[in-house]
């Protein structure tokens, strides 16, 4: 007897403009059983709304099966790893999102009085009292909305202490390994960008700081781990040199998954340093949003922080705004307050112990697959690797295959491709973080898939350079999508 297969074809997902079809709706009403009234004669021409022209038209069903079948081409950190370094994407525990879904907290209006917001405020100041002893800083605002935004506030709150002094200076140093925002913050700022170059092992060169720090030097912005996942060990030097000629150092926190609990940025002198709520300690990370950069400084800079502050008043909490040196609000209300309650329910939930033991295994995960690759690709530097480990495709290239090849080829593996071409001092870069969350099983699947990736680039890089295969997208002309990008969408004629 023959046996008949069926083979089932998954089709691309069209537009809901192509699922259109006129006269279709996502709802069916019965007869009014009143008389109907003319909405234009009743609210006034003014006030309704004109039909929205070329607005696809389709049924509920299938409104609600098209978004859910995109929804199960994207790749999530529920169904699999996300590897991109310096980015630190990682599972949210869901304690986070039900203590953030508690009514009072997820319905809290910000234009609440303080006398009934006193839940909020509590939840604020031990966030603030957790993260000051995590860093080992003086004092903190919770206001900047994301990372970048905290590193701005940073430095114009370093720049009012040194314009407090008489002395506001005219240029901030930025090393080659620094994150990307860096240099735009110093600019944004008003001041000009010197760039100091990595030494071979991939740290600042501390000869060449010292010999770059003058009197015109109001900072310096370093990344640490840097953007190579290597630790600064000479940071307390740097501080040295910098206080010395009365410059101060800025840390972006950005890699803190590899310090919590083991390192306090302020012990190691630096002076003022944000943080990202939305990496390092695992609210929800992607898509534009929402974020939190928490600025922390030393004592000296606290006059400076952004109106409004927390104060304890007759025995309650309250926010302060008579702070005549403060360089004023830097966003509206008190930053993303949804954010700040899952940071606190992370912190909460792990404990101190908890939070060094999460520091210690994402740098054992980088470190695992670090050890299971280098056989296979060029890694770096010889520096050991923090939270992330940063290789180059110079050996692949030679066969014609770079990092973006190799990334795309990933997708075929199951795997979300790693940070593809930065940081930028690494030519063909291949930026891996697999943060604390994923299991051995896991990362042996991903060192798996690297290798033979490697033996593939050897023996049929074609295979690499065509990929991704198993994709709904096949490899798109990346070259034109951005030269030449599709904004609006136009019905065939």
């Amino acid at each position: 007897m023959i046996r008949q297969v069926r083979t089932h074809v998954s089709q691309n997902e069209p537009l809901l403009f192509e699922l259109s079809s006129p006269g279709k709706v996502g709802y069916q009403l019965p007869e009014l059983d009143v008389p109907p009234v003319d909405a234009a004669g009743t609210l006034g021409a003014q006030n309704i709304r004109a039909e929205i022209e070329g607005f696809p038209e389709v049924s509920e069903v299938e409104a609600i099966r098209h978004f859910t079948r995109l929804s199960t081409w994207n790749h999530a950190i529920d169904l699999g790893m996300y590897p991109l370094g310096s980015c630190t994407m990682k599972y949210n525990p869901r304690i986070n999102e039900l203590v953030a879904r508690t009514e009072g907290l997820a319905w809290a209006h910000p234009y609440q009085p303080e006398s009934l917001a006193q839940g909020a405020l509590e939840i604020m100041a031990r966030l603030e009292a957790a993260l000051l002893e995590i860093t080992g800083m003086d004092a903190i605002t919770l206001q900047p909305a994301a990372g970048a935004h905290g590193e701005l506030t940073g430095i114009l709150v370093a720049r009012a202490l040194l314009a407090s002094r008489g002395d506001p200076r005219k240029k901030v140093l930025i090393p080659d390994s620094a994150h990307g925002t860096n240099p735009a913050t110093a600019a944004i700022a008003g001041y000009a960008v010197e760039n100091i170059k990595s030494n071979g092992q991939g740290m600042i060169d501390v000869a060449e700081l010292a010999r770059l720090v003058d009197g015109d030097v109001a900072a310096l912005m370093i990344t640490n781990p840097n953007t190579l996942g290597v630790f600064e060990a000479n940071i307390r030097a740097i501080a040295e040199i910098l206080h010395a000629k009365g410059a101060l150092l800025y840390m972006d926190g950005a890699n803190m998954n590899a310090l919590v609990g083991v390192v306090r940025p302020g012990d190691n002198g630096v002076d003022v340093m944000h943080l990202n709520l939305h990496k390092t300690f695992s609210t929800p990370h992607g898509g534009g949003g929402p974020g939190s950069g928490p600025v922390a400084v030393k004592a000296e800079l606290a006059p400076f922080l952004p109106i409004p502050r927390l104060k304890r008043d007759g025995g309650k909490w309250a926010l302060d705004y008579e702070r005549g040196q403060s360089i004023g609000r830097v966003r509206a209300f008190y930053g993303n307050f949804g954010v700040l309650v899952r940071a606190l329910a992370y912190i909460m939930a792990h404990g101190g112990a908890g939070l060094r033991n999460a520091t210690l295994d994402a740098v054992l995960n980088a470190t695992y697959i670090r050890k299971g690759i280098e056989a296979h690709y060029d890694i770096a530097t010889e520096a050991p690797s923090m939270h992330e480990c940063v290789f180059s495709d110079a050996r692949q290239a030679k066969r014609g295959v770079h990092t973006g090849d190799i990334g795309k080829r990933l997708i075929d593996y199951g795997f979300h491709p790693y940070t593809v071409s930065f940081p930028l001092i690494v030519h063909g870069s291949m930026m891996i973080e697999p943060t604390e969350t994923e299991s051995k099983r896991d990362l042996d699947l991903f060192i798996d898939a690297l290798v033979s990736i490697a033996r593939e680039v050897e023996e049929e890089p074609e295979t690499v350079l065509k990929a991704p295969h198993s994709a709904r997208i096949s490899r798109v002309d990346e070259v034109r999508a951005a030269r030449k990008p599709v904004l609006r969408w136009r019905p065939a004629t």
